[in-house]
């Protein structure tokens, strides 16, 4: 909930995250990070930022911090989180390959496009659910928080027939399954990357 007056938008030198009294209480925090491709940032989330977030979190919270992200090529995610430089102490880096699949039903009751969603059962269990990307855009469109919640789904099983990434899912229109994700995953904090 933004306060009264609250600004949100900072230089990147001035930014401080300032983590909301939930993650104080958190067991396990879930970070989705952009970082589905082995290319530094603008095209991925900036180690800097992802750094100040996570010393923000040590500095109220001792809950288990997660990285959570699944390659649109389906690459291992241990070698791009090494590429891009995400070395963090205490905090697991995990590959949406690796985790258990569950089958979530969207809440609405006329989905614009799917009425399930496969997902990794860890997100189920979080506590928090932070979304980081960066501020760009693809095809002339904005692509935030909500979108960069596509790294969470198995790009298996949503390829169809393309040769990688959701292939299937933007044959449905990618903006209703957007929307259908954000109804079935609501996620608690979005943060954009905006230095460039």
């Amino acid at each position: 909930m933004v306060e009264e007056g609250e600004r949100l938008i900072f230089e990147s030198s001035e930014f401080r995250f300032d983590p909301p009294p939930p993650i104080s209480r958190a067991q396990q925090i879930l970070i989705k990070p952009m970082a589905g491709y082995p290319l530094p940032y603008p095209v991925t989330v900036s180690p800097t930022i992802l750094e100040k977030v996570i010393g923000a979190i040590r500095e109220v919270s001792d809950a288990d911090i997660i990285f959570l992200e699944g390659s649109p090529r389906e690459e291992p995610m241990a070698s791009v989180y090494r590429t891009l430089s995400y070395d963090f102490p205490r905090v697991q880096m995990l590959d949406v390959r690796d985790c258990v699949l569950v089958e979530v039903e969207n809440p609405l009751p006329r989905p614009f496009a799917l009425s399930t969603f496969w997902l990794p059962n860890l997100v189920l269990y979080c506590d928090y659910l932070i979304s980081i990307c960066p501020l760009k855009t693809c095809g002339g469109q904005g692509s935030l928080s909500v979108k960069n919640l596509l790294g969470l789904l198995p790009a298996g099983k949503y390829r169809g027939e393309s040769e990688f990434g959701w292939g299937a899912l933007y044959n449905l229109g990618i903006h209703k399954v957007i929307a259908d994700l954000y109804f079935t995953l609501p996620f608690d904090l979005g943060i954009i990357d905006g230095e460039k």
